[in-house]
C-alpha cells in the first residue's frame, strides 16, 4: 500500500459520511474533533514530530489516532494506561479500524513476560511445591489443566483461580529468574513467540509499564521493537510523568529475594542434595527479609525512606539481611557451574545484594528514597524528582513520531505543565473539546455551606446529603473519595440507612463490582484512586458523581515530598507548580466518570467549598466541562427527580 498521508485529504475522505469508517462500521458517524485530532496525528506522523492531544471525552481520540497510523504503512506502537485498557483497544476498537482500512495488516498485543506462563517454573515448581496448603496445590492443579488448552500462554486467560493467587509468581517468569537461551523449554516458551509476533507485526499493542520497564532495563527481546519504530502513540498519556520516573529509577523488594530462595531450595531439593549449606542459607535469607518486614507498621504504608532508615529496629533488620545476603552469596558461590538454574540464582543473587546496598546509601541528591509495605512484603524506592533530561534526550535522538493523548493533560488550557515534565517542550499542542453539550446534559454544584475537608463534621455532612441524592437518583451513584479512610467511614454511616444496593471498593475486585453496579440499575458505589479513571459506565445505570474533596496528593507522599522540596530550591512556588496541577488532572479524570455519552445527563456534586472560598479554585474550575453550575442542593434534587 502506498503511503496515503501525503495529503490531508485522505484522513478527511477517511472520515467523512461516506468514507472507509462509515462503510464498515454500522452507526460510525465522524464528529469535528475527531477530524481535527486525526489531521493533527496524521501531521505529525507525516513530519516526524512531537504532539500532545487533549481530546475530551466523547471525542473518539481512539479512532482518531489509530486511524492515520493504520493509513501511514509504517511501524507502530500504541501504548495505553492498563492492562484491560489494552486488551479493550486490541480486542474492540483496532479490530473495527483494521478492517476498515487495512485488512491484512499485521497486529499484536505484547504484555509484561510476568503475564506468561512458564512451562520452566511450571515444572520445577510443580515438583517441588514452594508451599502444600490445599489452596496453593488446588490452583497447581487448574494451572496444570490450562496448559494443555492454551495456545497463548496469557494467564489473563485463567479464569478458574484468582487474579492474586499465589501460584502466579511460580509459574510465570522474571527478567530476574529466567534461564532465556539455556531453558530447556525455549522452543515452545510463550513470552519469545509474543515477541516474535511483536516482532514482525506492523502494529504492536503494549502498556505504559512494559513500555518504560523496557526502555529503562533494555529487557531482552522487547527492546528489539522501539528502536525500529516510526510512530509511538501513547494513550492515557496523563500518567506518563509518574510510571516513567518509577522506571528511571531503582526499586528493591522482599518479594524478588523471597521468590529467589524458594528458587534456590527447589534447586537444592531438585538437583543439588550433596549442598545441605545452600538450603541452609537460603531459608536463613528469607528469614531474615521476612522479618524486616516486621520492623515496617502492620497495615501498608508508604513514607520517606531516608527518615525511617534512621529508626535503630530497621537498621538492625538490615544488619542481618546483610549478614543473610553475604551467607548466601559465599555458599552459593560454591555451586556455580553445577547447573543452570544455580547460575541463574547466582546472577540474581548478586543483582540483589548490589541493590540492597544501592538502596541505603541515601545521600545522593535530585532524587526520592521512599519505601512502600504489602501484608506481607516491602519494597524501596530511589525515583529521579525528574525525568526531562533523560526522557526528552530519548525524544529527540529517535527518528519516531511521538503522539501522547489522553481527555486529561492540560491545566488551565495550557500544557507547559506536561510538557516540562517530559522533556518536550518543542512539542506541538492541541485542545480539543469534548462534542457534549455539557450545559443541557449536566449541572455542577459546589454545595453552600459544606464543612471545609479538614472539619471533624465533613464526614457525617457527605454521608447525610449523599442520602439525600441518592434518593432523588434513584441510586445510579458513584462517591469518589481521596482516602480509603473516608470512603469507609461513609460507608458506615451509609449501609444501614440506604434501601438501594451499596458496592464499596475492597469488598471484592474492580471488574466484579462494575458488573454489579451495572447489572443492579440502582446502586451506589464508593470508590477511591481506581474509579476515578478508566472507568466507563453509560446510560441511565449512572446519573450522580459526587466527590468528597480535591484530589491534592497526600502531604505525606514522600515523592511529592521530595518534588515540593527540589522546587524550593529552584525558587520557585511548589503548590502552584506540583500540586496544583497534578490536582486538576485528578480531579478532570474523576469528572469525566459522570458524561460518557451524547445521551447521557447527570449532576456533578463536589462537596469541597475551596473551589469557590480560595483564589486557585478558579484554576479548577476553568479546567472543568461548562456545565450549569448551582450551589443550591435543593436544584441538584429537582434535577436528578426529572431524569
Amino acid at each position: 500500500m502506498s503511503n496515503l498521508l501525503n495529503s490531508d485529504f485522505s484522513v478527511s475522505q477517511c472520515f467523512s459520511d461516506e468514507g472507509k469508517l462509515a462503510q464498515a462500521i454500522p452507526g460510525f458517524k465522524a464528529r469535528k474533533p475527531q477530524l481535527d485530532m486525526a489531521t493533527a496525528v496524521a501531521a505529525a506522523i507525516k513530519d516526524k514530530a512531537q504532539l500532545v492531544v487533549e481530546a475530551g471525552t466523547g471525542t473518539g481520540k481512539t479512532f482518531a489516532y489509530l486511524a492515520p497510523a493504520l493509513l501511514a504503512n509504517k511501524k507502530v506502537i500504541v501504548s495505553t494506561g492498563t492492562k484491560a485498557l489494552q486488551e479493550q483497544l486490541f480486542h474492540r476498537d483496532l479490530p473495527l479500524v483494521k478492517k476498515a482500512l487495512r485488512p491484512r495488516m499485521r497486529t499484536a498485543l505484547l504484555k509484561g513476560r510476568s503475564n506468561y506462563l512458564c512451562l520452566y517454573r511450571l515444572e520445577i515448581n510443580g515438583q517441588h511445591p514452594p508451599f502444600d496448603d490445599a489452596d496453593f496445590m488446588s490452583d497447581m492443579s487448574e494451572v496444570r489443566r490450562w496448559k494443555s488448552e492454551t495456545d497463548d500462554g496469557d494467564i489473563g486467560e485463567l479464569t478458574s483461580i484468582e487474579e492474586n493467587s499465589r501460584v502466579i509468581p511460580f509459574v510465570t517468569s522474571t527478567v530476574d529468574n529466567c534461564l532465556s537461551k539455556d531453558c530447556p523449554n525455549i522452543a515452545d516458551c510463550h513470552v519469545v513467540n509474543a515477541r516474535k509476533k511483536a516482532l514482525e507485526a506492523d502494529l504492536v499493542v503494549v502498556n505504559h509499564h512494559l513500555f518504560f520497564a523496557d526502555m529503562a532495563l533494555k529487557d531482552t527481546g522487547f527492546g528489539e521493537l522501539i528502536p525500529d519504530t516510526d510512530v509511538i502513540i501513547f494513550d492515557e498519556a496523563h500518567q506518563i510523568p509518574d510510571i516513567a520516573s518509577e522506571y528511571f529509577g531503582e526499586h528493591f523488594s522482599s518479594r524478588q529475594v523471597f521468590e529467589l530462595c524458594k528458587d534456590i531450595q527447589a534447586e537444592y531439593q531438585a538437583q543439588l542434595r550433596d549442598l545441605p549449606q545452600l538450603n541452609k542459607a537460603a531459608m536463613n535469607l528469607e528469614k531474615n527479609i521476612l522479618d524486616m518486614r516486621l520492623a515496617f507498621a502492620i497495615d501498608p504504608e508508604r513514607g520517606n525512606w531516608r527518615e525511617k532508615i534512621r529508626q535503630p529496629q530497621i537498621q538492625e533488620h538490615m544488619a542481618y539481611v546483610t549478614k543473610a545476603f553475604s551467607f548466601l552469596y559465599d555458599v552459593c558461590k560454591l555451586a556455580v557451574s553445577r547447573t543452570e538454574a544455580i547460575d541463574n540464582c547466582f546472577e540474581r543473587l548478586v543483582q540483589l545484594k548490589g541493590k540492597f546496598e544501592k538502596v541505603n546509601q541515601i545521600e545522593e541528591t535530585g532524587y526520592s528514597y521512599w519505601f512502600d509495605t504489602t501484608k506481607r512484603h516491602f519494597s524501596l524506592h530511589i525515583t529521579p524528582l525528574s525525568i526531562a533530561d533523560k526522557f526528552g534526550a530519548y525524544v529527540d535522538e529517535s527518528e519516531s513520531s511521538w503522539v501522547f493523548t489522553s481527555a486529561t493533560v492540560s491545566v488551565d488550557d495550557g500544557f507547559d505543565h506536561y510538557t516540562s515534565q517530559l522533556g518536550i517542550e518543542e512539542a506541538r499542542t492541541k485542545i480539543l473539546g469534548s462534542p457534549f453539550d455539557y450545559k443541557s446534559q449536566a449541572m455542577f454544584c459546589v454545595p453552600r455551606y459544606f464543612p471545609e475537608p479538614n472539619d471533624k463534621a465533613a464526614v457525617r455532612a457527605l454521608a447525610d446529603m449523599t442520602k439525600e441524592l441518592v434518593v432523588a437518583s434513584k441510586g445510579r451513584a458513584f462517591v469518589l473519595f481521596t482516602s480509603h479512610r473516608v470512603m469507609n467511614l461513609v460507608a458506615g454511616l451509609l449501609e444501614d440507612d440506604l434501601n438501594m444496593p451499596l458496592f464499596v471498593q475492597g469488598s471484592t475486585s474492580k471488574r466484579l463490582l462494575l458488573e454489579q453496579f451495572t447489572k443492579a440499575k440502582n446502586a451506589v458505589l464508593l470508590g477511591t484512586g481506581s474509579f476515578w479513571e478508566g472507568v466507563d459506565v453509560r446510560g441511565d445505570t449512572l446519573s450522580l458523581v459526587i466527590i468528597d474533596k480535591l484530589p491534592f496528593a497526600s502531604p505525606d507522599d514522600p515523592l511529592l515530598q521530595a518534588r515540593i522540596e527540589d522546587c524550593k530550591i529552584k525558587g520557585l512556588d511548589p503548590f502552584k507548580q506540583v500540586q496544583i496541577p497534578q490536582a486538576v488532572i485528578s480531579l478532570k479524570q474523576g469528572v469525566g466518570r459522570l458524561i460518557r455519552d451524547v445521551t447521557d445527563k447527570g449532576a456533578l456534586v463536589i462537596c469541597d467549598p475551596r473551589l469557590v472560598t480560595r483564589n486557585y479554585g478558579e484554576v479548577f474550575m476553568r479546567s472543568l466541562p461548562n456545565m450549569r453550575r448551582t450551589r443550591d442542593l435543593d436544584l441538584v434534587t429537582e434535577f436528578l427527580k426529572t431524569l
